[in-house]
């Protein structure tokens, strides 16, 4: 198995070659030299309410290939990667995913941050016979009811978030929540998943779903105020989360009830006041792992690159990329079918999960079995970035239950 090295004086010439993700084009290509070159197609949402996710990812990938391509590439080829926006929208996504298979003739797909639009290009590669990895859409279907077997996930389901944190909350702040949800794949899955929780240690609850670019939370949070619950879920994404943090402050709610959910990621913590760096929330990866080695060496290469310390989309990103290179090196082969066999039940080295233990993307649903921490994010503490406080750690079988649980059904073609 080829590992790639973080050198970093090599990396800072690295760094001066790539081109930042707010100068993107599309389709944006990393090259090295050499022909017959390995095509890996990455669709996210550049645009739109979930953009700062997906730019992190993009980031992360661009800097994942240049390393490769300096260690010689996958199967002894250069690597190009070729990023398109599919702006929010699950139309476009799966427009961008026809092109980059049908003329850019990609060897994998990447993508995408929003649950419904990775849930729709499943669709195409499955019909395509082209490997696909979602790094971040966490919608429970990908890896269950609707599993296919050319597609991976790196991140979470929503259920393994939700069986990590639950118990958390209830102990913690008391079993009447608010819940505050987007309306799409990944909002939906994630409140019944909470609900189930909830209810079945006898709590209650009121809910709204709202667009997911919603932008002005106040007549819900009128209505969560007058519930008084014990804890308000706030489970919108980007800067729809942002914005519900923003106004549960002016509206002086802090005092009345918790934060916390599912996640709160250090994008959207970033772009809030230290007043609403706060609450009870996963993390499924974070970089001040000290009891990690790799997770040190891995975040003192990236920095200097990206100019800060790393997020969970950067990790997302970066595994995905090597978990692809490592099922073409496995195979000894770029069929979608073969690589797909290959990562079945297979299990990546520390210097690509980062993570202590057995991590690996389990044969029956093609779900990582990644660990979960569960935390309380604060305002940074010594360090710029470091937001988040590790209480415990989840591990990913735990947190996923058993395959049969999750109603996938995996077959290959014959």
């Amino acid at each position: 198995m080829t590992t790639t090295p973080f050198g970093r004086r090599g990396l800072l010439k690295t760094g001066a070659a790539i081109v930042g993700v707010s100068q993107l084009g599309a389709p944006f290509i990393i090259k090295a030299r050499g022909e017959t070159p390995v095509k890996i197609g990455f669709i996210d949402p550049i645009t739109g309410s979930l953009s700062a996710l997906a730019v992190t990812e993009v980031e992360a990938a661009k800097w994942t290939v240049d390393q490769i391509n300096k260690s010689g590439g996958i199967l002894g080829r250069p690597v190009e990667l070729l990023i398109e926006d599919s702006a929010n929208d699950t139309g476009t996504g799966v427009q961008k995913a026809h092109k980059l298979i049908e003329r850019d003739n990609v060897d994998v797909i990447l993508g995408d941050v929003n649950s419904g639009i990775a849930y729709a290009i499943m669709g195409v590669t499955a019909e395509k016979g082209i490997l696909h990895i979602v790094p971040g859409g966490h919608t429970d279907p990908i890896t269950g009811t609707d599993c296919k077997w050319n597609t991976y996930r790196t991140c979470n389901t929503t259920a393994m978030d939700t069986s990590a944190i639950s118990g958390e909350l209830i102990k913690r702040f008391g079993k009447k929540w608010f819940f505050v949800t987007p309306d799409y794949a990944y909002g939906k899955t994630l409140q019944a998943n909470f609900i189930k929780k909830l209810v079945a240690a006898g709590g209650e609850y009121q809910a709204e779903l709202l667009p997911i670019a919603n932008a002005d939370f106040s007549a819900t949070l009128i209505k969560a105020k007058a519930y008084k619950p014990d804890v308000l879920l706030n489970n919108m994404g980007g800067s729809a989360q942002i914005n519900c943090m923003k106004q549960f402050l002016q509206f002086g709610m802090g005092k009345d009830m918790a934060l916390g959910g599912a996640l709160f990621e250090l994008e959207s913590v970033r772009s809030v006041p230290k007043e609403a760096q706060a609450g009870w929330w996963c993390q499924e990866w974070y970089w001040n792992n000290p009891n990690v080695p790799a997770v040190k060496t891995f975040v003192d290469a990236i920095t200097p690159v990206i100019g800060k310390k790393p997020t969970a989309r950067h990790w997302m990103s970066y595994v995905s990329v090597h978990a692809f290179r490592m099922a073409a090196e496995k195979a000894k082969s770029l069929k979608g079918i073969d690589m797909a066999h290959a990562m079945s039940d297979m299990e990546l080295p520390p210097e690509v999960s980062l993570m202590p233990g057995k991590i690996r993307y389990r044969a029956g649903d093609h779900q990582l079995m990644s660990n979960i921490h569960i935390g309380q994010m604060h305002p940074p503490e010594g360090d710029p970035d470091n937001f988040f406080t590790i209480a415990s750690t989840v591990t990913g079988e735990e947190a996923a239950g058993s395959v049969e649980s999750t109603g996938c059904k995996m077959s290959f073609p014959t």
